[in-house]
């Protein structure tokens, strides 16, 4: 018998002598003006079919589904109510072809039938000029198996079921519009639920074929650059093991389940669950079988977790239950032979209630598909007030040119396309399915700006009892603490304290503990920077005040010495002192004491070298200063008995001059040298301080250390030739006393270089003033104030009768 009809079927496909409208009557087919094609699956076939030969399907063999047979009467009331316009297509009638597609690959004779003009298919030829559109099909499986033989031709095929976002590419599917939202917008709103509850570790299920599919991947592509990660997925066919999956997904610790399939794989899917006690999970459904009737009520089903989805509104039509009512009534099924066309029969089981109360969805989308194309048709014909243009010769391609440029308002709804023929209106549900067993709303999600995302969340009843659950791969971490990934997921990590001077910006990036700037610090694990104190010592802090004081003291002491001394030039003290040489050490003395002004305030390029050139370049001169004196007491009182011929080339040719005056231009040649390969310049400390900037000066120490070792070697000489007079009389301390100033400054340099070492600080600057200050001091207050003394308070020892006879009474000591 299903020979007999399959051979039925092709023959009708073939015979040019049977046209179309000797058909009897049924409800598969109505005649018109013009024919539009419709695909519904009425029928299910749940197992893969094995065929040995080609064959018709005999689809009333397989279930029937309700919801299916609900959008089959949609479009025929549909049709029935544009008929009965007097506004749209106003003496023109529309007829239908409406074909039962049960199978995703097997339904090809009643499309070749629809398609073919006389009983012939010619690609190269004209389309049938009455057929103007196909409304269908349902599933993009069952859409992808017939398009192509509707796009080489451009009619028209709106779609109310296939969300596939390959059908958005017109080079592929040029005539191909849908009044579903795709996939990608489907998506876009499950990935939206996700950020909303902070879902970040889940599975994907699909049905594995070309529809889910294209959901993973979209799902995939949707949570690149956000904190979802993707722990599990799994194509769901007839094959598949249920058991295995749910040990995976509990083996994982996942507690979202995405389950992106068709209304019959989900329950499938579900009734496994029931069988394996899967528990405290939450099920997000997409639009395929979040509405489904039977499920929320099936035996089991609340120990599974709690079920949230996306949906297309229910939208109620206006008198289409008494067109439900009235064909149940008409009794189609009292003559069978009547009902038969190829394989296109329905079985009658059901009443007008149970088709009713069967799954809205879609429905609404099978009744604006019907009207765009009617819209289109009636913009073609130029219809006017009661009538439309009957001259006009009708193309398949003329209909698609209005369809795309459609736009009408249907219950309050603007339906229009856009470039890729998707729907670009409308809103979606988010529903919960509740402990009664009912699918209730809790939220909706708006497809126009700004793509308004609204859940009432304490309207859902969680499996938690009142608390959203989690699912997280690992905990998040504690403020402060960035995110170290552990495996190929980036939800799975370990926690890791930002250290100093970085900081963790979980917003942007919680993966990165990012370095602050050179302006800013932060302690150890830090959401933030916080801006470094700016350290100096200014020109009004104390210790700056008391230094430049005593500097100016000094150069006041010096000038007033330099005074007592030029009145009492021609004694015995102030000749011994040095004579003219006095005046040249308390020149030096007074210029290097220039340098203490610049080691306060901002400093800057010139206040960097003005620290040392004016105290290295002059305080050279002083210690050349006192060589010549050291070694002058030395060559008086023992060199000169010694080697009398020494001392008098000596005194010739004014060694003493030529000696300061050679240290003069070394040490100027050295700072001039260094300074010009590696002048001081100002500078930030920023690694020793976490938390504020002390402005320094930046030295060369290979640059300047030239001048150091020649002053410390100054320093040595002067130091040798003082020692050498220890044993001078007791009266005559001038090598005594230039001794003690040595040793003076050389304890000083000592401390500030230990303070330097163990104190890191602002006020190190002004230790360094002060280092400088009392090497200045030493030998105003232990060379010079002590002959100040005996000029102003001991005169009597300032005569010549009485350093001559100190200088007999030592010469008769060393003779002896």
């Amino acid at each position: 018998m299903v020979q007999i009809l399959g051979f039925l079927c092709l023959l009708g496909s073939v015979l040019n002598a049977v046209p179309r409208n000797t058909v009897p009557s049924s409800e598969f087919q109505l005649d018109g003006d013009y024919l539009l094609g419709g695909l519904f699956d009425i029928h299910h076939v749940s197992s893969p079919l094995h065929l040995d030969r080609p064959e018709a399907i005999d689809c009333t063999s397989h279930s029937l589904i309700l919801a299916s047979y609900k959008r089959f009467l949609v479009m025929r009331f549909a049709v029935e109510e544009i008929n009965n316009s007097t506004s749209l297509l106003p003496n023109v009638s529309i007829g239908y072809i409406l074909f039962d597609q049960c199978s995703d690959g097997h339904s090809f004779p009643s499309m070749f039938n629809l398609i073919s003009v006389d009983g012939l298919i010619d690609p190269w030829g004209e389309p049938p000029k009455n057929l103007i559109g196909v409304i269908g099909s349902n599933t993009s499986p069952k859409t992808v198996s017939v398009a192509p033989l509707l796009m080489m031709d451009l009619i028209p095929m709106v779609s109310y079921g296939a969300a596939s976002s390959e059908f958005s590419e017109k080079k592929t599917y040029p005539s191909f519009l849908r009044t579903i939202h795709t996939n990608k917008d489907v998506i876009e709103i499950i990935v939206k639920m996700l950020k909303h509850f902070k879902w970040h570790w889940v599975s994907f299920l699909h049905v594995n074929d070309n529809y889910g599919s294209d959901g993973r991947e979209l799902f995939i592509r949707n949570i690149q650059d956000t904190d979802i990660c993707l722990a599990y997925t799994k194509g769901l066919d007839h094959q598949t093991d249920y058991p295995q999956i749910f040990r995976q997904i509990n083996t994982l610790r996942v507690h979202i389940i995405i389950v992106f399939a068709t209304e019959w794989m989900a329950e499938v899917l579900f009734e496994s669950a029931i069988q394996q006690n899967v528990t405290n999970k939450v099920w997000l459904a997409n639009d395929s079988w979040s509405m489904n009737r039977k499920l929320p009520k099936t035996k089991g089903i609340r120990n599974v977790g709690t079920v949230l989805g996306v949906a297309a509104p229910a939208k109620t039509i206006p008198g289409f239950n008494d067109f439900v009512h009235s064909a149940k009534a008409a009794g189609h099924c009292e003559n069978a032979e009547q009902e038969t066309f190829c394989n296109q029969v329905f079985d009658c089981s059901g009443s007008a209630a149970d088709i009713i109360d069967a799954e809205p969805s879609f429905s609404f989308h099978v009744y604006s598909a019907v009207y765009s194309i009617a819209h289109a048709l009636h913009n073609t014909l130029q219809c006017g007030v009661g009538r439309c243009n009957d001259n006009i010769t009708m193309y398949p391609n003329m209909v698609l040119a209005e369809l795309k440029k459609t736009n009408f308002t249907l219950f309050n709804e603007s339906i229009h396309f856009d470039e890729n023929g998707d729907p670009n209106y409308g809103f979606y549900l988010i529903v919960f399915w509740n402990h009664n067993g009912d699918v209730q709303e809790v939220g909706y999600y708006e497809f126009y700006p700004p793509f308004h995302l609204v859940i009432n969340s304490t309207e859902i009843q969680w499996y938690t009892n009142g608390k959203v659950p989690t699912s997280v791969c690992s905990q998040e971490c504690p403020i402060g603490y960035k995110k170290k990934p552990e495996g190929i997921h980036r939800c799975c990590f370990y926690c890791e304290i930002c250290q100093n001077g970085t900081f963790v910006n979980v917003t942007e990036d919680p993966y990165t503990c990012v370095s602050c700037t050179d302006g800013e610090w932060s302690a150890e694990g830090s959401t933030s920077c916080n801006q470094r104190v700016v350290e100096f010592v200014p020109f009004t802090d104390t210790g700056a005040v008391v230094i430049m004081v005593a500097a100016l003291v000094l150069v006041g002491l010096n000038l007033a010495v330099s005074v007592l001394f030029a009145i009492n030039f021609n004694t015995p003290v102030v000749r011994s002192a040095g004579g003219p040489m006095c005046f040249l050490i308390l020149i030096c003395l007074s210029l290097g004491s220039l340098s203490v002004h610049f080691y306060f305030g901002q400093p800057t390029s010139a206040s960097c070298i003005l620290r040392f050139l004016p105290f290295l370049l002059f305080y050279t001169v002083c210690l050349a200063c006192f060589v010549v004196r050291s070694f002058q007491i030395v060559c008086i009182f023992k060199i000169a008995a010694k080697f009398p011929k020494l001392y008098s080339w000596w005194m010739k040719y004014h060694g003493q001059w030529l000696f300061i005056a050679v240290a003069f231009a070394i040490q100027a040649l050295l700072l001039i040298i260094g300074y010009s390969c590696d002048p001081p310049k100002p500078f930030n400390e920023t690694f020793l301080y976490r938390d504020k900037i002390v402005l320094d000066c930046d030295i060369n120490f290979m640059a300047t250390s030239t001048s150091v070792i020649f002053l410390s070697l100054l320093c040595f000489l002067c130091f040798i030739f003082s020692y050498m007079g220890k044993d001078l009389p007791k009266n005559y301390n001038e090598a005594k006393s230039i001794t003690f100033c040595l040793i003076l400054l050389i304890i000083t340099w000592i401390i500030f270089a230990t303070e330097y070492i163990l104190y890191y600080g602002k006020y190190i600057q002004t230790l360094n003033a002060l280092a400088v200050l009392s090497s200045l001091y030493s030998f105003l207050m232990w060379y010079f104030l002590p002959k100040c003394s005996i000029v102003i308070f001991q005169p009597q020892r300032n005569t010549p009768q009485y350093f001559q006879g100190l200088i007999q009474s030592y010469t008769k000591t060393i003779t002896q």
